[in-house]
């Protein structure tokens, strides 16, 4: 997931984007955080999903907000729906390519 809002660090530079990759185990409690960056990081993060064909989704405030986590904690109860929503949008798309593919075959 990631957002493209105005980032400027503290000198004012803008820095780009902010990128988050999570993860969900079935079985876990919920999501985790596996990867968070922001400007060249979060390019790297978007570019290393789409080399893995991993679908990307962009959501410019719940990125900044994942962005606050570390690597390794769970999503918040208060953001279990919409991370769901995205999951399950994610997962049809994932879903939906693997049958392109295989009528391609």
């Amino acid at each position: 997931m990631h957002g493209e809002n105005d980032n400027r660090n503290n000198n004012g530079i803008d820095i780009g984007k902010t990128a988050v990759a999570i993860e969900y185990v079935p079985g876990e409690a919920a999501p985790k955080i596996l990867a968070t960056g922001k400007g060249v990081i979060a390019d790297k993060i978007i570019e290393r999903a789409k080399e893995s064909n991993v679908p990307t989704y962009r959501d410019d405030k719940l990125a900044d907000t994942l962005s606050r986590l570390k690597i390794g904690d769970m999503i918040p109860t208060e953001l279990y729906e919409v991370v769901a929503e995205i999951l399950v949008f994610v997962n049809d798309l994932d879903s939906l390519r693997q049958k392109l593919t295989k009528d391609s075959v």
